[in-house]
C-alpha cells in the first residue's frame, strides 16, 4: 500500500475520532491534510462522505438522546443562511474574512470558558433557535464551519456531551447529505473519491465507537471546557492555514 494511502486513512482515523467524540470538527482537520496528498476536489467530497457515515451511525447508536425539536428548527433556521454564505464565499473578500472569523472564535471561545453567568436556556427559544441556525447556515455555506454557533446553543441549553454529540449529529446527516448530493450532480463523487472512502473505512468505524465511548466519559461543564479549547484550536488552525495560503 502507497504511504500517501496509509497517511489519508490515518487521518481519517483521527478525524472521526474527533467527530465522534465531540460532535463536530472533523472538516478543518481532513480537508487540510488530504490535500498534502490527494486534489482538493477529492479531499471535500471524501471528508463530506465521512460526515454522512459518522452522523448516521450516531443517530442510529443514540437516537433517544436527539433533541429532535432542537435538531429540526436548527436545520430550518440553517436553510436560509446558506445562500448568503454562498454569496460570502463568491464575493468576500476570503482572506481577510477566514482572519476575522478565527479571531472571533478564538474571542468568544476564550470568554465562554471564562464567563460566570453565561446565558442558560430552560426551553428552546425560537430566537436563539434561529440565530443560531441561521448563523451556521452562513459559516457552512461559506466555508463548511456550522460548527461552532451550534456549540453556543448547546452550552446555553447545557446539554450533557451524549445529547450535544447526538444532536449536532442529526443535523448534520441532512445537510451532509444534501452536500454529498450536490457533489454527485456536479460530477465530483466518482470512483476515486468512493475508493478512499472505502479504504478508510476500516478505521473510520472503530474511531466512531472509540470516540462514542470517551464522549460518554465527559461530564458536565468539563464537556464544553474541551469543546471550546477545539473551537479554539479550529480558530488558531483557520487563521494558520489563510496565513500560510493551506485550503480549508
Amino acid at each position: 500500500m502507497p504511504a500517501a494511502t496509509i497517511f489519508i486513512i490515518a487521518i481519517s482515523f483521527l478525524a472521526t475520532l474527533v467527530r465522534s467524540m465531540f460532535g463536530f470538527g472533523e472538516s478543518l482537520i481532513a480537508v487540510p491534510l488530504f490535500v498534502l496528498f490527494i486534489p482538493l476536489d477529492v479531499a471535500v467530497p471524501l471528508s463530506v462522505l465521512m460526515s454522512v457515515l459518522v452522523a448516521l451511525v450516531v443517530v442510529v447508536q443514540d437516537r433517544s438522546k436527539v433533541h429532535i425539536s432542537s435538531a429540526k428548527w436548527l436545520i430550518l433556521c440553517a436553510l436560509p443562511g446558506i445562500p448568503l454564505g454562498l454569496l460570502i464565499l463568491a464575493y468576500g473578500n476570503e482572506y481577510w474574512v477566514k482572519i476575522i472569523l478565527g479571531l472571533l472564535i478564538v474571542g468568544y471561545s476564550t470568554y465562554a470558558m471564562q464567563a460566570k453567568n453565561a446565558l442558560h436556556l430552560q426551553h428552546d427559544s425560537r430566537f436563539w433557535l434561529f440565530v443560531c441556525g441561521f448563523l451556521s447556515g452562513v459559516l457552512g455555506g461559506a466555508y463548511g464551519l456550522n460548527g461552532p454557533p451550534l456549540v453556543v446553543y448547546g452550552n446555553m441549553r447545557k446539554w450533557s456531551a451524549q445529547h450535544f454529540r447526538a444532536t449536532l449529529q442529526a443535523y448534520f446527516l441532512p445537510a451532509s447529505f444534501i452536500g454529498l448530493v450536490g457533489y454527485a450532480f456536479r460530477g465530483l463523487l466518482g470512483w476515486t473519491v468512493i475508493k478512499y472512502f472505502l479504504l478508510c473505512l476500516p478505521a473510520m468505524i472503530p474511531a466512531i465507537f472509540i470516540g462514542r465511548y470517551l464522549n460518554h466519559k465527559l461530564q458536565g461543564r468539563s464537556f464544553f471546557r474541551y469543546v471550546y479549547f477545539g473551537l479554539i484550536l479550529i480558530g488558531v488552525l483557520l487563521i494558520c492555514f489563510t496565513l500560510l495560503g493551506v485550503k480549508s
